[in-house]
């Protein structure tokens, strides 16, 4: 491995001249700056990052957490594109990202926070996982600069799409296309009962609903898992078989809608001519299926940039860096799958 030793040798200058050439320092000049970089560059040279994180107290690192519960990993419909964006703008900042490690059967396994400790991350942006549990907890109480994304901590930043906001742009597009007998599948996880997401999409559902004049019986409110298209099909059949049943069935996400586009089509009917349907999060399969699904899109670039930048912030301008919500709206994305009632 080249070091600056050989590189100072090769041009004739001194270690700490070459280290000031790498490091753009304005005392030496132009020419010999020029020389020292074009010489480390032909020999191959890179910095030792260990090194450097010892003298700057920076490893340039992200820690990110992410362990959704249907363990479909980075091939998740919604989170993978919050992923991407993420990991686009930390590179643009100079940061790598590392995936804690949440393996719970290897041997000596280290918490989450030991790991953040271990790995020396400048920074964690935890975009999903079940918020309540202990070592998660640990990790938000800790001084490590943090972002969560669809969660709040206390004296933790968060950045949150704004859910709603959406649920009534959504509903409100279902009551002008003529409906009023609409049901609400929502979500829920094994982690709690009912998370702050669909607690938030539930309520605004409701006070949306009133503000309209909408009566919502309590047969048309059902539950099933997020991403669960199963669990979304046996919901539906259960709201076909109510005699009042409803003209439109709201799901908890895009993917689950399809297992109730399944319940609908295997009695014969069809969407949105017999049944309307919408979904909620906007991933991109959703609009190359017919009929195209309408849905609230969400904005998966923005949540993603706007958790890096924030924790970046967090890490290079402590002081001077608030701790904030920030919220994200999204957008009813007009599909084909609800019909318009006269």
């Amino acid at each position: 491995m080249v070091s600056m030793k050989d590189i100072s040798v090769a041009c004739g200058v001194s270690v700490a001249t070459v280290s000031k050439a790498l490091n753009d320092h304005g005392d030496i000049g132009a020419e010999t700056k020029k020389r020292v970089r074009q010489a480390a560059k032909e020999m191959g040279y890179f910095p030792n990052s260990a090194a450097k994180a010892l003298k700057t107290n920076r490893t340039h690192n992200l820690g990110v957490l992410f362990e959704e519960e249907d363990h479909s990993g980075l091939t998740h419909d919604y989170f993978a594109y919050v992923l991407d964006s993420l990991k686009n703008a930390a590179e643009e900042k100079g940061y790598d990202i590392t995936f804690i490690n949440g393996c719970r059967t290897r041997p000596n396994r280290m918490s989450y926070l030991e790991h953040c400790r271990y790995r020396g991350f400048d920074g964690v942006i935890i975009v999903c996982v079940n918020f309540y549990d202990p070592e998660v907890m640990e990790l938000a109480r800790s001084d490590i600069p943090m972002v969560t994304i669809d969660h709040l901590f206390n004296n933790v930043c968060a950045v949150m799409s704004d859910n709603v906001k959406g649920m009534h742009e959504l509903l409100r597009f279902i009551y002008d296309k003529g409906h009023r007998k609409i049901a609400y599948i929502h979500g829920t996880n094994s982690y709690e009962t009912v998370s702050s997401v669909t607690q938030s999409r539930l309520s605004s559902f409701y006070k949306t609903a009133t503000e309209l004049g909408l009566d919502i019986p309590d047969e048309y409110i059902r539950q099933a898992a997020y991403r669960d298209s199963k669990g979304a099909y046996a919901e539906t059949e259960k709201l076909l078989d109510l005699k009042n049943r409803p003209t439109c069935i709201l799901y908890p996400d895009d993917f689950a809608c399809y297992g109730g586009i399944n319940a609908i089509r295997e009695r014969g009917l069809s969407v949105p001519e017999d049944i309307s349907v919408a979904g909620f999060d906007g991933i991109r399969i959703a609009r190359h299926i017919e009929p195209k699904l309408t849905t609230l899109k969400q904005d998966t670039a923005r949540l993603g940039r706007q958790a890096a930048e924030k924790v970046i912030s967090l890490i290079e301008h402590p002081k001077t860096t608030l701790i904030e919500q920030i919220v994200v709206e999204g957008e009813v994305y007009v599909g084909g799958s609800v019909a318009e009632l006269q």
